[in-house]
């Protein structure tokens, strides 16, 4: 029994077509990544998050870097989210090889974040607008 809102996987699977519907956006928006160290299995944030993933270490929190500076947060390095705007299903096979492997060909660096629906690459902000314009070409 499934329960009302959930959603089923669903998505393209085939690597041919998801490359060619990539139809990648840029939210221009900076982030930042940073470590919450929490041992509370139960942590929810208090601030508006774009990412979050536990790890034994603490929690990866992605968030836009005005909400870590209102928050006092410190960080290293800014990044941009290119979003691929195919229905890219988790189980597809390639996609995040072929998008850093053209990225690390032009030496621009890709945090892949997997969503339900589409894939997320982090880039650094420097690097923005040149990875939209390479993943633009597929």
């Amino acid at each position: 029994m499934q329960k009302a809102g959930v959603t089923s996987m669903s998505g393209e699977l085939d690597l041919a077509t998801l490359l060619a519907n990539l139809k990648p956006s840029l939210d221009e928006q900076p982030y930042v990544f940073m470590s919450i160290p929490i041992d509370d299995s139960n942590f929810i944030p208090d601030f508006p998050i774009k990412g979050l993933f536990r790890e034994r270490e603490g929690y990866t929190c992605i968030i836009e870097q005005e909400v870590a500076d209102d928050q006092g947060f410190d960080y290293s390095e800014l990044f941009c989210c290119l979003t691929c705007e195919v229905h890219s299903s988790l189980n597809a096979v390639g996609l995040t090889a072929a998008l850093s492997t053209t990225l690390a060909t032009h030496n621009i660096s890709a945090n892949v974040v997997a969503g339900f629906y589409h894939d997320h690459i982090f880039i650094p902000q420097a690097d923005a607008k040149r990875a939209l314009a390479l993943l633009n070409q597929y």
